[in-house]
């Protein structure tokens, strides 16, 4: 069944830099893959969808919000998470949002497909790809941890990836740490 696969590598890979239970937004969640993976880890999840049936599969695991980000408005101007996670989703209309939604000290984890998908396969229109280098420009005013932007074989896509933190004010000119592996 859509949504029960296991959460994408590239999130798995930077949820450490999710604060500790902190709070996490998962946009166009489907069936829940990210926020069965954060709820697992003791962060409190919220996932928005347009679909009631996603929406009723997800209600388990956190809040869940029944919306068409699309046509009607972010249900979430006053609220901040610890991370908001996008995964193969594109609204640019929304883009800025879904960067406002990080919370002083949180982190966007972001991943979808880019230009050159077409040749390989769906989606195929443009505006459903990332343009070169889109990410980072939607992400100013974050600190971009780790960045992608090219093509992986298994299954065949273009994608770009992303992972930022909102710097907490206050933090000293000197560069934060944060960590690039979870090795130690």
């Amino acid at each position: 069944m859509h949504g029960t696969e296991a959460p994408s590598n590239w999130v798995q890979r930077w949820s450490h830099l999710v604060p500790p239970g902190g709070s996490v937004l998962d946009v166009a969640c489907g069936h829940g893959r990210h926020m069965r993976w954060f709820a697992q880890h003791g962060h409190a999840v919220t996932g928005v969808d347009r679909s009631a049936e996603a929406i009723d599969a997800v209600r388990p695991l956190g809040r869940a919000v029944l919306a068409d980000i699309e046509n009607g408005g972010w249900p979430f101007e006053a609220e901040r998470f610890d991370a908001v996670v996008v995964t193969h989703y594109l609204w640019r209309p929304l883009l800025p949002a879904i960067v406002d939604s990080v919370a002083e000290g949180g982190v966007l984890l972001y991943e979808s497909f880019a230009d050159g998908n077409e040749s390989v396969g769906k989606p195929s229109r443009p505006d459903f790809l990332l343009r070169s280098g889109e990410l980072l420009q939607a992400a100013r005013g974050l600190h971009v941890v780790a960045y992608e932007d090219g093509f992986c074989d298994q299954p065949e896509r273009f994608v770009q990836r992303m992972a930022a933190v909102r710097k907490r004010p206050g933090t000293p000119v000197s560069p934060p740490r944060y960590r690039l592996d979870t090795a130690g």
